[in-house]
């Protein structure tokens, strides 16, 4: 059987990237994406930084007070959601016209398996040199892929040299490649196993290749044993899966202080309920189970959940169980510093664009194509539920 030509195409720090485009005064400056470390006393976290704030050991996910702390003359700027996502959009249009078997893994990273596209396009790696500069002039930004005959190879190799970078892995090199590489690229390893790793001896892929694998079952029982003697000898067979399904949706606001208001956190989740239901129907997707998740002052974090019945894609559907379940979960004496919503349990809805004189059309989907259509023409403010005037006020 011949070896598969997989892609592994990641953007660089791509939400800074994208805001660095659309402000060249920003050029060379420190930038991060994410909460505003000033007006929201610290909190949040980053959700993007540019190269020359990761040089100050800023990292997506890291606390933005700890981010401010390390860099306060860095420019800090809130996400724009829909700008990432219609660029995204585009780059997505740019790889499938290469394949059509695209697995996306994020906003701004896809698997590609391009096999049969060789033929057209040429090798793998002439392929990868074709992407990069596709993004580039369409899009003036930088992209960075790994070439491999697996998934697991072609994702480490687009790391290794960011950014802009092309590393290409020829089959049957992949243990060459692999040995000298530390042992923290491991897929699936977090800090336990690695700590236990070490106790092993083991720093590199190199140092796990030369223990058996009975050595690896004992160590690290029959599932993950077996797996990491293969992942370190290059061994992935996991195809590339275009139609992967999402498993859950959600959002959540962190609020800029801890809040004791009970309305202020319903009419907070009520605008999430809404922006779920958006945000399903715009996939055409579906949820069975509703969750809700509450975090403390102090950190601590308590999840209730309830299934349905059938599938719901509204706000009706979504909001009676939310803040009934809120209600169960909350403790009226804490105050709140973070409250979200999710919807899992999804399946394709089936319903594509909405009708609003669709024959035997429930009520309430019937009200969202209406609120639907205003907010595609008019924006998004152009309808608001009463019982968040206030808020907007």
């Amino acid at each position: 059987m011949s070896a598969r030509t997989i892609l592994h195409v990641d953007m660089d720090a791509f939400f800074a990237a994208v805001e660095l485009r659309e402000n060249p005064r920003l050029a060379g400056r420190p930038v991060v994406v994410g909460a505003d470390p000033r007006r929201g006393r610290g909190r949040g976290v980053v959700a993007a930084a540019s190269y020359e704030a990761r040089e100050y050991g800023i990292h997506s996910a890291m606390p933005i007070a700890e981010a401010y702390r390390r860099c306060p003359h860095a420019a800090y700027l809130r996400p724009r959601g829909s700008l990432y996502g219609a660029v995204s959009r585009r780059i997505f249009a740019m790889l499938e016209r290469y394949t059509e078997i695209v697995e996306p893994l994020s906003i701004d990273e896809a698997f590609l398996d391009v096999t049969a596209s060789e033929a057209l396009f040429g090798d793998g790696a002439a392929i990868a040199r074709a992407i990069k500069k596709e993004i580039l002039e369409q899009e003036s930004l930088t992209a960075s892929v790994g070439v491999a005959s697996s998934k697991f190879i072609a994702k480490l190799a687009s790391d290794l040299q960011k950014p802009d970078g092309l590393v290409q892995v020829r089959p049957g090199s992949e243990r060459r490649f692999l040995a000298p590489l530390e042992i923290e690229r491991l897929w699936g390893a977090g800090p336990k196993t690695l700590e236990h790793l070490h106790r092993l001896g083991i720093r590199t892929f190199g140092d796990m290749e030369r223990l058996e694998l009975d050595e690896l079952i004992r160590a690290f029982g029959k599932v993950n044993g077996r797996r990491f003697h293969r992942l370190c000898r290059g061994l992935d067979d996991r195809p590339v899966l275009p139609d992967r399904e999402r498993k859950s949706l959600g959002k959540e606001i962190t609020f800029e202080a801890d809040v004791m208001d009970r309305r202020v956190v319903e009419r907070t989740l009520l605008r999430l309920c809404e922006q779920v239901a958006a945000a399903l129907r715009r996939k055409d997707l579906a949820g069975t189970t509703v969750t809700v998740k509450l975090r403390w002052q102090g950190f601590d974090t308590v999840t209730r959940q309830a299934t349905l019945a059938r599938p719901v894609d509204t706000f009706e559907g979504i909001w009676p169980v939310a803040v009934r379940l809120l209600r169960i979960a909350d403790r009226k004496k804490r105050r709140v510093r973070l409250v979200g919503v999710t919807l899992s349990g999804l399946h394709r809805s089936g319903a594509g664009q909405l009708s609003l004189f669709e024959a035997g059309e429930r009520p309430d989907r019937r009200v969202a194509s209406a609120i639907d259509a205003l907010r595609l023409r008019f924006g998004r403010r152009a309808v608001t539920r009463a019982a968040l005037l206030e808020e907007d006020s």
